[in-house]
C-alpha cells in the first residue's frame, strides 16, 4: 500500500489545554499556523499534517489551574532530537504569545515515532 515516501509523510499534533482558544475562526488560524510548523520542522508536506485542538479542558499542572497544555506529536519517521527541539520551540512560542499566554514551562510535548504497521490510513496500514 504505502511507498517509503508515502509512509514518511503522516504527522499529527494534538493539543489539550485548559484555556479557551477562541472562536472557530481563531482556531482555524491557529491550526493553519501549527500545520505549517509541523510540516516545516518535520520536513513533511502540509497536506498530510493533522491538527486536533481540545481547549477548555479540566486540567491542572503542579496543583494550579493556570494555563497549561499537554501535546502529542505522532509521525512515521522524522522524530529526532533536532526536529523535536524545533517543534517544541515553535509550539511553545505560539502558545506563550497573546492571546493564549501559556508559559512554556507549563507545556509538555510527547513525541512518538510510530511503526508503519501501527498506523492506519484509508482502511489499511502504512506497512507494505
Amino acid at each position: 500500500f504505502a511507498t517509503d515516501t508515502t509512509a514518511k509523510k503522516m504527522p499529527s499534533l494534538v493539543i489539550n489545554t485548559n484555556i479557551d482558544l477562541g472562536s472557530m475562526d481563531q482556531k482555524k488560524d491557529l491550526m493553519t499556523k501549527l500545520t505549517q510548523i509541523i510540516a516545516s520542522c518535520l520536513g513533511k508536506p502540509d497536506s498530510y499534517v493533522a491538527i486536533h485542538l481540545n481547549d477548555k479542558q479540566a486540567m491542572m499542572w503542579g496543583g494550579s489551574d493556570e494555563g497549561c497544555a499537554l501535546c502529542t506529536v505522532v509521525s512515521l519517521g522524522a522524530i529526532n532530537l533536532k526536529n523535536n527541539k524545533a517543534v517544541s520551540q515553535e509550539v511553545c512560542g505560539i502558545l506563550s504569545n497573546a492571546p493564549f499566554g501559556i508559559k512554556s514551562d507549563r507545556v509538555y510535548i510527547e513525541f512518538r515515532d510510530v511503526p508503519r504497521e501501527c498506523m492506519g490510513y484509508d482502511g489499511r496500514t502504512f506497512a507494505s
